[in-house]
């Protein structure tokens, strides 16, 4: 195991850590929530302020964070003004920002340095300011998690119930959108933007196959996404193919595995329970 002495190796581990939580707190919200796509849409539209960046001669991140919280918020004034659906605004901002990326990146002069990490992610790439970067975000992430663990609780599973308890719901999802928003475009250097939505939803679809607490949800799912990531990451040193594409396949292979272990208990229960 002498890939662990290097430096770069280390990077990956802390970042896979960090991401672990990221995704099991933002993930679980997005699951419970079926929001599923906007993963894939606040992704697939930060590629637009990604093209801006490159464009400009300005920092590719810096832009597509400002153009994924734009987007995150206007997908949420869109669903809470009852004007255009969430998913047909998800959408909608969706191929805006492919297409605006796509005819920023054509037009930018020379070669676009760094723009496949973006696209397919390269964890290994990551460095010392990149970490900085990521731990205070996930700082941030879980004091306002704990502090609003119940309001979060509510506004996910039953947004209209939580309202009427007096929660201030269109608050919390406004809040939890950006830190969507944010940790998206954090998590795209190291996973790309092709592979982002299934971090952010394969795991917390495998622990929703085992427990319903929203709790357990995100912590199991952070544990799935801790095992995997570090599998996945093991393999592509080995065979040397890309991270995140190795991650990916994991946890499609984790859950095919938790799909048949959680369909043998139920025939196994509904049989048991038949004999009595």
């Amino acid at each position: 195991m002498d890939i662990l002495q290097y430096t770069f190796f280390q990077n990956a581990l802390i970042g896979i850590l960090l991401i672990s939580v990221i995704a099991a707190i933002i993930g679980t919200y997005i699951v419970t929530r079926r929001m599923v796509f906007i993963a894939g849409g606040l992704t697939h539209a930060s590629f637009g302020g990604l093209g801006i960046g490159y464009f400009a001669g300005i920092s590719p991140t810096l832009s597509a964070l400002l153009f994924a919280i734009v987007t995150a918020i206007g997908i949420d004034i869109s669903s809470h003004t009852k004007r255009i659906r969430e998913d047909s605004a998800i959408a909608l901002f969706w191929a805006v920002g492919m297409a605006v990326g796509i005819i920023f990146i054509f037009l930018t002069p020379g070669y676009t340095p760094g723009l496949s990490e973006f696209l397919f992610g390269n964890i290994l790439t990551i460095n010392r300011t990149d970490i900085i970067i990521f731990a205070l975000y996930t700082v941030v992430l879980l004091l306002y998690v704990i502090l609003q663990y119940r309001p979060i609780l509510y506004t996910a599973f039953d947004a209209d119930f939580a309202t009427i308890k007096g929660i201030r719901t269109k608050r919390i999802n406004t809040i939890m959108m950006l830190f969507i928003a944010i940790g998206v475009v954090l998590s795209t250097r190291l996973i790309g933007i092709m592979l982002l939505m299934s971090v952010f939803t394969l795991p917390q679809i495998i622990a929703e196959l085992f427990t319903a607490q929203y709790k357990y949800i995100m912590l199991l799912s952070g544990l799935i996404t801790l095992a995997g990531s570090l599998v996945g990451l093991f393999i592509s040193a080995i065979i040397a193919v890309p991270t995140g594409a190795c991650i990916v396949v994991v946890f499609v292979f984790l859950y095919a595995l938790a799909k048949a272990i959680h369909t043998l208990r139920s025939r196994h229960t509904l049989t048991t329970n038949t004999r009595q």
